[in-house]
């Protein structure tokens, strides 16, 4: 049996220190439904300790006032420290999330140390202080740190979204408490002792893990000046509706349901290739996941044989296991949540081309096997909610002005990708579908660029000079008559 993990305190301001509340969160193996670790569930009293340190650390520690060649170093290291330790982070998640290890060791572990390093390049290149000509005479304007930062981050990619909120807020100055999921909160223990390990000075940073009334409790905290939160649709809501009370600035990165379009002319064997991995990727529990696949009436039998051939052949398993491809759910009810819409998808008419239910001879464990519904209509709801589970939907459309159509009609905008034989046409859709990232031929992630989503995807961006700025406020100072601004 394996030894259950455990960890009896909470990190807060930079020290291991007791709960202030007796309550446990009990984290279950997505692979065999069982309990593997503990670790404390934070009270309020713990959330009032965090914001407190980290507003002291904020109106008078030497973080905010380091010069940022100081906090480069100390963030150098933390992203470094990541890098060593990568493979073991990549374990910690997979336990927690069923990731499969394979995929874990780039999505989950290397993709969140090159958005450490990508925010260390914008920060470099950042303008904090410009000289104006304004309308009045000279202004400057200046970029300073919008103080103590809420990040909530869920337990699809933990250390990925951490890395989204932390890098950033932390070059611009400002501490940070780092709010984890109840379902992956181990692997932050890890981030805890490696932000030590840098010189992250006490205060500036503070780690809890706790459920969504004590996250409320948090996102409510008149000591916040910013929340930046990843997660559903609902739960942003919320956030947004809570932050409001105190008009506490927000960042939301939210749900999707992202449309792969492909064009008549695209090769077929290289938009399967390309499309499988990111509509299936984390077992289907993304929200970047290009979850609606259209393809046009003249070749929908030759994709729907092919995408079923590949979906079908995908191995699901044990997600430590380097051969697993496709992984558990996170949770019985997300579990439950993809067999629900599976049946969903059937009473509205929609065709099973493969999957379709639990994967035979694993009979413990959160498991859904990699299902793909054909003949699906975009008034359907398998094709219009987020299911977050790995079932896909194959909609057949009739022109290129159709297919935009379909593409832009939902509720969500946050990716998407076309394929094609003529780039410059790609090109095209992709200006055409509203949505905050698209790809051609192909499907990728800057960190250098703006991230979000449009409508219900989301409120603000991450990555790039773009997401940077969300951790700044701006300040106008007027000049004098004569005087010459220089900027800084």
């Amino acid at each position: 049996m394996t030894e259950l993990v455990e960890h009896g305190q909470l990190f807060i301001g930079g020290e291991l220190v007791d709960p202030l509340g007796k309550d446990v969160i009990e984290v279950v193996s997505p692979h065999t439904g069982r309990v593997f670790a503990r670790v404390p569930h934070a009270a309020p009293a713990d959330v009032d300790r965090a914001v407190a340190t980290a507003r002291k650390a904020f109106d008078e520690g030497p973080w905010p006032r380091m010069t940022l060649d100081e906090r480069i170093e100390v963030i150098t290291k933390i992203k470094d420290a990541i890098a060593v330790r990568h493979e073991e982070i990549a374990r910690v998640i997979s336990s927690e999330n069923g990731t499969p290890y394979t995929s874990s060791v780039m999505v989950q572990a290397l993709a969140a140390m090159m958005v450490w390093d990508a925010a260390l390049t914008v920060a470099r290149d950042f303008t904090y202080e410009e000289a104006r000509d304004g309308a009045l005479g000279k202004i400057l304007v200046r970029r300073e740190p919008v103080g103590v930062v809420a990040a909530v981050v869920p337990w699809n990619v933990p250390q990925f979204t951490a890395a989204a909120k932390l890098a950033p807020a932390l070059l611009a100055g400002c501490p940070v408490i780092l709010k984890t999921s109840p379902e992956a909160p181990l692997d932050a223990y890890i981030l805890a002792e490696i932000a030590t390990e840098a010189g992250l000075p006490k205060g500036v940073l503070s780690i809890i893990s706790a459920d969504r009334e004590v996250s409320e409790y948090l996102v409510g905290h008149p000591g916040v000046d910013k929340v930046s939160f990843t997660g559903s649709v609902g739960a942003g809501k919320r956030v947004m509706e809570v932050a409001a009370r105190n008009l506490t600035r927000v960042t939301l990165e939210l749900g999707g349901k992202s449309a792969a379009v492909i064009l008549p002319d695209a090769d077929a064997a290289s938009a399967v290739a390309g499309i499988v991995p990111f509509a299936w990727m984390i077992n289907g529990q993304a929200c970047v996941a290009q979850t609606r696949i259209l393809v046009p009436h003249s070749r929908y039998d030759e994709f729907a044989e092919a995408f079923a051939a590949a979906a079908g052949a995908l191995k699901v398993g044990d997600p430590l296991d380097p051969a697993t491809e496709l992984g558990p759910l996170v949770a019985k009810r997300q579990q439950q949540r993809s067999l629900d819409y599976i049946r969903i998808g059937q009473e509205e008419g929609a065709k099973i081309l493969t999957g379709g239910g639990r994967p035979a001879g694993l009979d413990e464990g959160w498991y859904v096997e990699p299902t793909l519904f054909g003949g699906v209509d975009n008034s359907m709801r398998i094709a219009r909610e987020e299911i977050f589970g790995p079932v896909i939907c194959l909609l057949p459309y009739g022109d290129e002005s159709e297919a935009v159509k379909i593409a832009n009609d939902s509720d969500y905008g946050l990716s998407g990708s076309v394929w094609t034989a003529d780039v410059e046409r790609g090109i095209d859709i992709a200006r055409r579908v509203r949505t905050g990232t698209y790809s051609v031929n192909t499907f990728s992630l800057d960190m250098l660029g703006p991230f979000g989503g449009y409508k219900n995807s989301g409120v603000g961006r991450e990555f790039g000079p773009e997401g940077y700025g969300e951790y700044f406020e701006h300040k106008m100072i007027h000049l004098p008559s004569g005087h010459e601004g220089t900027g800084a």
